[in-house]
């Protein structure tokens, strides 16, 4: 069975899922091994060979290449899509950096226009006037044709999210948990209706519950995922900070808030690292931003 647009079999999409589990490559590594490869069946057979008979641990449950495949299948049932590193939908702006997953488990519809996009993340615990500047951010972006991404947390994201709902904007959520779970559960209907009309996107197995570290991995793909991260509010240990920084590590502009200015990390980000803005609204974010992309695509032309 074939996906009529990118011509990548479920066979291999099962691969994808069997190099994943069976972890004898690096995770920050085994997408570019399978780029390299051309094909995951090809890299599983080189690591440890292919036959219908070898099992490999899924979920808590020991599956072989054919149970895989038939699982790939169910999820589609379920509303899941599984997209791979060697699918032409596995997003533009994530595919560019180093630590990218090699799969996606996608409710909903990714979109190329997704590629023109900002994430918007902050503190669970906001400010009222975090909210207030959350949602005028996400309406700058908006009407500047901006896709909204956030991880449908509690406080920022949650504002991000609805905000851009509101202005009839496209918003996808990048979620730290797989796509059976909400968390938190208060969001459990925001994240049907963001499946419903964008997508919710997460680089875990669709059981997996959340953790304290599959947040910090959610971070990671969701600065992958945007043009751009901006911070709104952020304790000295928490995600939002952890995505400003793994932004410029990707090679990304991090815009900051002024009012995190308060916060000797955000001080020392503004003075130190390259690619960080300090900014006071959301026009002064898409005018970098347009500034920036206009260059290099000025310079790859």
């Amino acid at each position: 069975m074939f996906d009529a647009e990118t011509l990548v079999s479920n066979r291999e999409r099962a691969a994808v899922l069997a190099l994943m589990a069976r972890r004898k490559v690096e995770w920050n590594r085994l997408a570019g091994a399978i780029e390299e490869k051309g094909s995951a069946l090809r890299l599983l057979d080189e690591l440890e060979g292919v036959n219908e008979n070898r099992l490999f641990e899924v979920e808590g449950a020991r599956v072989t290449l054919d149970q895989l495949e038939e699982q790939v299948i169910a999820y589609e049932r379920e509303a899941i899509r599984l997209v791979t590193v060697l699918d032409a939908g596995y997003p533009a702006n994530l595919r560019m950096v180093h630590d990218r997953p090699p799969a996606l488990f996608v409710r909903g519809e990714l979109d190329a226009g997704d590629e023109r996009s900002a994430a918007l993340v902050g503190s669970r615990k906001a400010s009222p006037a975090g909210i207030e500047k959350a949602e005028e951010i996400a309406r700058d972006l908006v009407a500047s044709g901006y896709v909204v991404f956030s991880g449908l947390a509690a406080g920022i994201d949650t504002a991000a999210h609805q905000a851009t709902l509101a202005a009839g904007g496209r918003t996808v959520a990048v979620i730290g948990t797989g796509l059976r779970h909400s968390f938190p559960k208060q969001n459990a209907a925001l994240q049907e209706r963001i499946a419903r009309e964008s997508a919710v996107v997460s680089q875990f197995w669709p059981g997996q519950e959340p953790r304290k570290w599959t947040f910090p991995q959610r971070n990671a793909v969701m600065s992958g995922l945007a043009r751009a991260t901006i911070v709104v509010e952020a304790g000295k240990m928490s995600g939002a900070r952890m995505q400003a920084r793994l932004a410029i590590e990707h090679g990304k502009p991090a815009f900051l808030l002024r009012s995190l200015l308060r916060h000797k990390w955000a001080q020392t980000y503004a003075e130190s690292r390259p690619s960080t803005y300090v900014v006071d609204s959301g026009e002064e974010v898409i005018s970098h931003l347009e500034r920036l992309y206009s260059n290099r695509l000025a310079l790859t032309a």
